[in-house]
């Protein structure tokens, strides 16, 4: 496993006053540091140890998202009365509704 294809994001953490650094794929695991740079290179050191103990112990480190292959389909449910202005909404404009909700989540 490769720590850089990991998803990292470094934030500024009032409750800390210090930058926070997470990975989406490894939710319990951050790093806090006094500037951005250090947060960054904090949790990719990190995530490499915890990656290398990972695989000692015979655990299976979780695929970096980067790695993985998405169908661009997912479902969701929503109420009848949604399902039905989208209907309306998608008629309207004269679009399908996938298209419709395609593009409010992009906007959203």
């Amino acid at each position: 496993m490769n720590a850089n294809h990991y998803t990292y994001r470094v934030r500024w953490s009032a409750e800390d006053e210090a930058y926070l650094a997470t990975v989406a794929e490894l939710p319990s695991v951050s790093w806090i540091a006094e500037d951005q740079t250090a947060a960054l290179s904090g949790i990719l050191a990190l995530v490499s140890d915890v990656l290398e103990d990972m695989q000692a112990s015979g655990e299976t480190p979780p695929v970096a998202f980067a790695d993985r292959t998405f169908s661009g389909k997912f479902m969701t449910r929503v109420t009848p009365e949604m399902h039905r202005q989208l209907a309306i909404d998608a008629a309207e404009q004269q679009v399908s509704l996938n298209r419709l909700v395609a593009s409010r989540l992009v906007g959203a």
